[in-house]
């Protein structure tokens, strides 16, 4: 960027930077300041009776107020705001004002990071204050902050625009303090449900990225390759099938977080990579995990928001109450009138979705279970807005879950909804190798048929189960969906630091992205 494309506010900066040089004073010196308190401790310890406390901080100035002699300025540092009062006379040397007049007055600017030493006292305002006695430069900020102004009950310059705040996520954190709320929850958030599993002896465990099939679900993986192997390395779309083999080899109870990539579309509940959350158990089955669910969710709520009635957008989720269970058979003939248990031949199947008007595919592919599907996406899925847990989904959408005894049409899976949004998917766990061997060929065989070559059975996979499974548990949940409904955030993008975003235009640095449609959640494990 050239010195003429600069704005005003910029030119002025630079110019106070090369006018900082003059004087002999280094506006990026080197790290070592050593901090002893900061905004937050130093207002809850503030003692009227006791000695004035020393203390030494450090932060970013957000706004300033020059009154001749004497000023004040906003100091922001990691845990909040605090005022500092600076007066000429204590930080000027007897031969010159240099250090007030210039400097404070002229040369620092509104973003600039500094470091102050002084001592703490309450202001004939009542206002807890750092009473400087040494201002010391840190880091120059060449590019003013978007400063929230008011007048006559408007406001000026906030920084609101959601594609600034994505792109800027280091600026909206400055200048938007809530923003900072959401990331620390979600952190909380992380520990909490690791101390969860931890406390029921699950071992947390690291499975690869990096794969050479891409197993686990159904969803369009990223494709890199490897050099010195000279093969094709997919990352991962799911963690499952390697989390399973820990089972087989003898892990009772196994978790990972991690990230999930998935080459697909973007919406507000969709991110290209987000954090998945699998466990898997021996010996127990799918409404075994249904308790686990239902209790980490009140244990979660109770730790984060000290209840577990939350309020998201505008709606009450009572999460501490028993969660509704339907098979998707009930939900179904609930929501939309249709009994299943009417259609005797997948023709009939397929004529009821037409009379209901409900898209299947054409001809002879649509089975039973396939219109079941479609009638649970057009009539029941918004419909879930408190926590309800729908399961025995039908085997064709199914391909890692276990078949009922009583009827193998359908598998022993559930996912959870809550405010009408898939939030976790869990199976009891085919271990028959036969059964899993030949359902990943059929997926395979559907995904060429679309034009898709990146599927290949995992053979390992397969060889690990004849080893022996004992009868699993496996749930899977995404933490992003998870914390937008715990911090009532609308989009995955609001609980992302650093979202996935199209490049910028070169020419008019505006963003060419359009909605892009919505990923399928048509995978074993999307959450």
């Amino acid at each position: 960027m050239s010195f003429t494309e600069l704005s005003e506010q910029e030119i002025i900066r630079r110019n106070s930077l090369n006018e900082l040089a003059k004087l002999g004073i280094e506006a990026y010196p080197a790290p070592e300041f050593q901090v002893n308190a900061h905004a937050a401790e130093i207002k809850e310890r503030f003692d009227e009776t006791a000695e004035p406390r020393n203390v030494v901080i450090a932060g970013r100035m957000m706004s300033r107020r020059i009154m001749g002699k004497a000023s004040f300025f906003e100091l922001q540092d990691a845990t909040g705001r605090i005022q500092v009062y600076v007066s000429r006379d204590d930080i000027s040397t007897d031969e010159a004002s240099t250090a007030y007049n210039t400097v404070f007055k002229k040369l620092m600017d509104i973003g600039d990071i500094v470091g102050v030493k002084g001592f703490v006292f309450r202001t004939q305002t009542g206002e807890i204050s750092v009473h400087a006695k040494e201002l010391t430069m840190l880091s120059k900020s060449l590019r003013p902050l978007p400063i929230v102004k008011e007048k006559e009950g408007k406001v000026f310059d906030a920084f609101t625009d959601p594609e600034q705040r994505y792109r800027q996520r280091y600026l909206d954190l400055i200048v938007n303090p809530q923003v900072k709320e959401v990331f620390v929850k979600r952190t909380r958030m992380i520990n909490a449900i690791r101390n969860f599993f931890n406390s029921k002896g699950y071992l947390e465990v690291e499975t690869p990225v990096l794969q050479a099939i891409p197993g686990g679900a159904s969803a369009r993986p990223f494709i890199t390759h490897h050099n010195a192997l000279d093969i094709p390395l997919y990352l991962r779309i799911a963690n499952e099938l390697y989390l399973k083999r820990l089972i087989v080899g003898g892990f009772d109870r196994v978790y990972e977080v991690g990230r999930i990539f998935r080459n697909e579309g973007m919406d507000p509940s969709h991110n290209p990579e987000f954090t998945s959350i699998e466990m898997y158990q021996a010996y127990t089955d799918y409404k075994g995990m249904m308790d686990l669910i239902e209790e980490m969710y009140r244990s979660l709520a109770k730790k984060i928001c000290g209840k577990d009635v939350i309020s998201y957008q505008g709606t009450d989720i009572r999460l501490g109450e028993p969660w509704e269970r339907l098979t998707m058979v009930e939900a179904v003939e609930k929501y939309a009138g249709v009994s299943y248990s009417d259609w005797a031949t997948d023709a009939d199947a397929r004529a009821c979705a037409k009379e209901h008007h409900v898209e299947v595919e054409e001809g002879e592919a649509a089975t039973k279970g396939h219109v079941l599907i479609a009638f649970f996406d057009a009539f029941v899925e918004d419909k879930l807005i408190q926590p309800t847990i729908i399961y025995d989904y039908p085997v064709e959408n199914s391909p890692l879950a276990k078949r009922k005894p009583e009827d193998p049409a359908f598998t022993e899976r559930f996912e959870y909804f809550i405010y009408a949004r898939e939030m976790g998917n869990a199976f009891s766990e085919l271990n028959d190798p036969v059964d899993q061997k030949e359902r990943f060929l059929k997926q395979v065989e559907a995904r060429r048929a679309l034009g898709d070559t990146t599927g290949e059975v995992d053979e390992d996979f397969v060889t690990a189960l004849e080893y022996g499974l004992p009868p699993t548990g496996g749930l899977g949940l995404g933490l992003d969906r998870l914390v937008m409904l715990l911090t009532d955030s609308p989009s995955i993008r609001d609980v992302l630091l650093f979202p996935t975003m199209r490049p910028l235009s070169k020419q008019d640095g505006t963003e060419e992205e359009e909605d892009a449609e919505a990923a399928s959640d048509a995978d074993a494990t999307e959450v």
